[in-house]
């Protein structure tokens, strides 16, 4: 029989030659793959179920199992529908790394999945959502300060995990109860956090990727607001939260980085004196080594940059009662010229910079004066003061002047 089990994409479940997402927390890559004798024979496989339930089952009937194949393994009770994620020498090392108690059990597989033993597992399946719409309305009737955030059913239908958040205990007996009459099967309840919950449903984080807890992450390591004051982090909850309402967990990546940085660092609460002024720590820019100074201790005034080295260098210089001229190095020459990178032309900010306007000519007299300057001819002198007044500012006769000196001559010459 083939198996062509395919689900839509991003559908958790059963896959065809695969297990749920590929890309998921889930997928286990095989690294031993095509090395000499990787695919030896090994009594144990690993299946993997919905969510992020995953076992290792006994292969007492020695079948012929791949990756990808659907099986039918023993469970409790009836018998539960899963697909083969692993094979071979692996598998040991796997259940090594899980720390198995050696007084548990290892359960059995049983046979290849049939077309019977997934009819029965679609039939099933078809009936999670609605059963989780109504036993959260149950929880809500009884009470219950807790949220049912998913329900699976077992392979063969008798019996449901219901997945639940709840901030403290919850005494869920008399809902047991309900749920057993409501819908006659076996309940069991598994309660999981915030984190997971996220990780469950999936999403794209800030970063612009997809959420850590949905892709790769299976243990979670609580998160404190020390790692954000190391790394000089504003303390605002809605930046610090993921959609978990949580701390985030990239938080830890780079903690140890700063941590690590920090201890040769000098410490912020020690002043800095120098002959004009006291210095207080104002800010630090950890990876580049460089510590911002400032003569003011609530406000930034007179900021001066220096590393790390220099402000150990003035602190033992004052324990000696020595103050330095200034926090910069007392021997910088600062005739040097600066080196600019050939790179920065093709920087982003290269179309920051202003450019230089052109000068904008207020008057066309000045055009003018430099024709004439070029063009030198005589210019008449002013006979008397009143002609000297009817000039312009440039020396030039002015046109309703002229007219007026034109029409004096014309009658002058009539009279004579």
């Amino acid at each position: 029989m083939d198996q062509d089990f395919i689900l839509k994409p991003g559908c958790q479940g059963i896959s065809y030659k695969g297990c749920g997402q590929h890309i998921g927390q889930l997928h286990s890559f095989n690294y031993l793959e095509g090395l000499p004798g990787s695919d030896g024979d090994c009594e144990y496989v690993e299946v993997q179920f919905k969510n992020t339930r995953k076992g290792f089952f006994l292969n007492a009937n020695n079948l012929e199992l791949e990756k990808g194949d659907i099986v039918a393994v023993e469970s409790n009770p009836g018998h539960d529908i899963g697909t083969v994620t692993m094979t071979g020498r692996l598998v040991k090392l796997q259940m090594k790394k899980a720390n198995l108690r050696p007084d548990i059990e290892i359960k059995r597989v049983y046979r290849k999945a049939r077309e019977v033993d997934m009819e029965k597992f679609e039939e099933a399946k078809a009936r999670e959502h609605s059963t989780m719409i109504r036993s959260r309305q149950i929880a809500k009737d009884l009470g219950l300060e807790m949220k049912i955030g998913d329900v699976e059913y077992q392979g063969d239908g008798n019996k449901a995990i219901f997945y639940y958040i709840a901030d403290g205990r919850v005494d869920f007996r008399q809902l047991i109860k309900v749920l057993a009459e409501n819908f006659r099967v076996r309940i069991e309840m598994k309660q999981i956090g915030a984190r997971q919950e996220a990780g469950r449903i999936g999403g794209i984080g800030p970063c612009g990727r997809e959420l850590c807890c949905s892709t790769w992450m299976t243990n979670f390591v609580s998160v404190s607001t020390g790692a954000a004051r190391f790394q000089d982090l504003s303390m605002n909850p809605q930046k610090l939260a993921g959609q978990c309402a949580k701390l985030k967990c990239c938080l830890n990546y780079e903690v140890d980085t700063y941590v690590e940085a920090q201890k040769h660092f000098p410490s912020r609460e020690v002043e800095l004196y120098t002959m004009d002024n006291t210095y207080y720590f104002f800010k630090a820019d950890i990876l580049n080594d460089q510590l911002t100074y400032s003569t003011d201790k609530v406000f930034a005034a007179n900021l001066e940059t220096i590393t790390s080295a220099r402000a150990l260098e003035i602190i033992g210089l004052n324990k000696k009662g020595i103050k330095p001229k200034s926090l910069n190095n007392d021997n910088i020459d600062t005739n040097t010229k600066v080196t600019s990178d050939i790179l920065d032309e093709d920087g982003l900010t290269r179309f920051d910079s202003t450019k230089k306007k052109k000068p904008i000519r207020k008057n066309f007299d000045q055009q003018d004066r430099t024709e004439n300057n070029q063009q030198p001819q005589q210019s008449q002198q002013p006979q008397n003061r009143e002609d000297q007044h009817r000039r312009g500012r440039d020396g030039h006769w002015n046109r309703k002047d002229k007219f007026h000196k034109r029409n004096n001559n014309n009658n002058n010459n009539g009279e004579q």
